[in-house]
């Protein structure tokens, strides 16, 4: 069925069409990075571009997006394409002239596409290695779960164009790894297999061991070797020895081969063998020089029937042999990755693909073939502007006031359950994902309420077990993604499900949790999630050394700073359940929206009396204190007079900060307690009182309503993470200060024994506190 509606998209082009199409495509993309070479740098930095990496893909993208590409299709393209891209956009009337002289200028096209700051139209923002190659895999999960809850996300391949030594990236095969992708049949993958990287030919034949790698992973492995040229000379007497001869032969020898005139190429190329030799010494200079470059990457009509054999029962890559700076003067010199060519060299080029150098942005002849193919291409993919869907009302504030003991790990799942209730139709919208941590990490309740993810209803063979707490119910309408344990997939998906806003005006609330000590090693794909425009919310939980029994492997120090240095986020790191609550709720209020911003909160597990949160009664009171919790801080404890100290804690260390104010007024010392919930919105407040450029959640008040001047003392700061975090607030009020925290690896033990290790405890605080006074 898949294959009839993909059929009724495509056009049959003709070979000569697709080559003018191409040969105009290979000058526009090289002029592009020429021009910005022309243009220069004033500071005498090297504007650079990738004219080979761009000339590889020219066949493969041409053919693609003027013969076989929807509407509805998405295509990642890989980085150093961009420029192929651009010019592709501005024949299809994508891309005024104007921004073709400026790749890498100040406001211009960027150096990689970008779905939030490239002009033209881009599906995936591309740059990271391995990240932009595997969004579409996450693309194609984010379609489905929009279209089983809500429709409106339409159908469409997910392409990736990937260079092949960007399968060195781990990324790359965790992703094609987890079980969820296997059904993914709308996943095609396209391999420029130039074998070549940045620096060298790659020594070995790598393709059959990456064919094995993909079929056993379940995918179809289609194999784009040669050319028609190649095919008919196989062919002939002598054919067998030639197509063994360049099967076995070494990649560097090949590439060697492409640098090397037709006389060498007849002594080079028989290695040996009479037939072959006899074979090559009847074909004319031109023919030799053209079979040794013939491969499929660069034949239309093999590329056609790669795309025709496509299986969409399941995820599909196609294996396109090709040559590194194909139809330029450097194909495949070793060193050719960021080669510029001469000005010589493109008069060449310009001469040989029918182009004007002194009037570069020549489109075609709208009344040939090519330019009627690209005509229909245009109107063949054309999208109209998405509409917007807001997200359903969200309440600030729940109503609940937690007593007892609880953590702020346990209040992130209860706020889930009792959004819900208090606001059923946003609360569909959320959707959770875990990599395999579920039930450790409090979402239990959550998941049995809402059920799990699943392209088909499956069978919950312990439904009937009164002993099975988690119950895994699969099915079209769950809200729960569980991946394998791989984090890079977990914020991958998140991202992409962070952008359904934008792609289909289908919003999704998604909350990504993991343990707070892998958020790292998660960082660098979630914030190229959010610079792609993806809004999400990543919850980082046990955290800190206050998992003191897990020890060191598990113990995070660094990651507070995440939220205050990542662009596009505001952290969060709550001292009670109440403060989970509403900073949860403010963060999911700001999540699918043109200006809405990701959130990352710090959560822990150790249990905290919540009557130590002193949560106002009286309405006018409550609702101030959760302004000031959304906004970063709030007075929990205030000394009758001026005090003489000031402690500003974050997270769990607060009940040794408070004990710590109890102490020191004991000895005479008044101590006024300040919670830290967001230390990013505070450097921001700093920022902006100083006139600076501060993130648009900023709330300049809440510095005066936290460290009032007329209340500013000596501070001491504290939290379970890096000191550094909170060291910027004693410049709110230029007061000395001494900063607490962790800065070591932790070890194992009880969690009295490790706070007085790292100085987290009572006792330290005190000292630090009598040492300011």
């Amino acid at each position: 069925m898949r294959l009839e509606w993909w059929a009724m998209g495509t056009q049959t082009v003709t070979t000569d069409t697709l080559v003018e199409i191409e040969k105009r495509v290979l000058w526009l993309s090289t002029a592009i990075v020429d021009a910005a070479n022309r243009r220069g740098d004033p500071s005498g930095l090297k504007v650079g571009g990738h004219q080979a990496s761009s000339a590889s893909m020219t066949t493969i993208m041409t053919s693609l997006w003027f013969e076989h590409l929807r509407a509805g299709d998405r295509v990642s393209v890989k980085p150093h394409a961009s420029p192929v891209l651009h010019a592709i956009n501005y024949l299809l009337g994508e891309l005024d002239e104007r921004y073709l002289g400026t790749l890498r200028a100040f406001g211009g096209l960027q150096s990689y596409p970008s779905r939030s700051k490239d002009p033209d139209p881009v599906d995936y923002s591309t740059g990271s290695v391995g990240i932009g190659a595997t969004a579409p895999i996450w693309g194609a999960l984010a379609r489905r779960y929009v279209d089983t809850h809500f429709g409106g996300a339409g159908q469409g391949r997910q392409y990736s164009l990937v260079g092949d030594a960007e399968l060195d990236e781990g990324a790359v095969w965790e992703a094609i790894l987890d079980p969820m992708v296997g059904e993914l049949g709308e996943v095609v993958w396209i391999v420029d297999l130039n074998r070549q990287s940045l620096d060298r030919v790659v020594p070995a034949i790598g393709a059959p061991r990456i064919e094995g790698m993909f079929s056993a992973a379940g995918w179809q492995v289609l194999t784009v070797k040669y050319g028609r040229l190649l095919h008919e000379l196989f062919d002939r007497p002598g054919g067998d020895a030639l197509r063994a001869r360049i099967d076995t032969m070494q990649n560097a020898e090949y590439q060697r081969l492409l640098r090397c005139d037709a006389d060498e190429v007849r002594t080079r190329l028989p290695d040996g063998h009479a037939d072959l030799a006899e074979l090559v010494a009847g074909l004319d200079d031109d023919t030799l020089l053209a079979a040794v470059r013939n491969l499929g990457g660069h034949d239309t009509a093999a590329l056609r029937d790669a795309f025709s054999a496509i299986d969409d029962t399941r995820p599909t890559v196609i294996l396109a042999y090709t040559v590194k700076g194909h139809g330029l003067a450097t194909a495949g010199h070793p060193q050719n990755h960021g080669s510029i060519l001469s000005a010589d060299q493109v008069r060449e080029l310009a001469d040989a693909v029918g182009a004007d150098p002194d009037d570069p942005w020549r489109r075609l002849d709208p009344g040939s073939p090519a330019g009627e193919v690209v005509a229909a291409a245009a109107q063949r993919l054309h999208r109209d502007p998405v509409e917007d869907q807001p997200v359903p009302p969200l309440p600030t504030d729940i109503g609940r006031t937690p007593t007892g003991r609880a953590t702020t790990q346990a209040a992130l799942g209860r706020a889930l359950l009792d959004l819900t209730r208090e606001a059923p139709e946003a609360a569909g919208r959320v959707v959770t994902l875990c990599p395999d941590v579920s039930s450790s990490t409090n979402l239990g309740g959550w998941v049995n309420k809402v059920g799990v993810w699943s392209t088909a209803e499956r069978k919950d063979w312990f439904d009937d077990d009164p002993e099975t707490i988690l119950h895994w119910r699969e099915r079209p309408t769950g809200q729960h993604l569980e991946l394998g344990i791989a984090e890079g997939n977990l914020v991958g998906a998140l991202g992409e499900l962070g952008a359904t806003w934008s792609r289909w005006g289908r919003p999704v609330l998604p909350i990504g949790v993991l343990y707070d000590p892998f958020v790292e090693r998660a960082l660098e794909p979630w914030s190229f999630g959010i610079y792609a425009g993806g809004q999400s919310i990543l919850v980082g939980t046990p955290s800190g050394v206050s998992l003191a029994p897990e020890g060191g492997a598990h113990q995070s120090v660094t990651t507070p700073s995440v939220g205050l240095e990542q662009p596009g986020c505001v952290t969060y790191e709550p001292a009670f359940a109440i403060d989970t609550e509403w900073t949860l709720l403010a963060s999911l209020a700001r999540l699918g929206r043109p200006d809405g911003t990701s959130a990352y909160l710090r959560l822990s597990t150790r249990p905290v009396d919540q009557t130590l949160a002193a949560v106002p009664a009286d309405p006018a009171a409550r609702e101030r204190r959760r302004r000031q919790v959304v906004a970063g801080a709030y007075p929990l404890r205030r000394a009758a007079g001026a005090p003489a100290l000031t402690i500003a804690v974050a997270g769990a260390p607060t009940t040794e900060a408070l004990a710590a104010a109890d102490r020191l007024a004991d000895l005479g010392h008044d101590v006024d307690v300040v919670v830290v919930t967001s230390p990013g919105l505070l450097f921001d407040a700093l920022q902006a009182r100083a006139g600076r450029p501060a993130r648009p959640q900023t709330e300049p008040w809440i510095l005066e309503s936290a460290f009032p001047a007329r209340r500013a003392a000596p501070l001491v700061t504290l939290l379970d993470g890096h000191p550094h975090t909170l060291a910027f607030l004693a410049g709110v009020n230029r007061v000395r200060a001494t900063h607490l925290g962790v800065h070591r690896f932790g070890q194992s033990g009880d969690l009295a024994s490790v706070y007085a290790h790292h100085g987290l405890d009572a006792d330290t605080v005190v000292a630090a506190g009598l040492d300011l006074l």
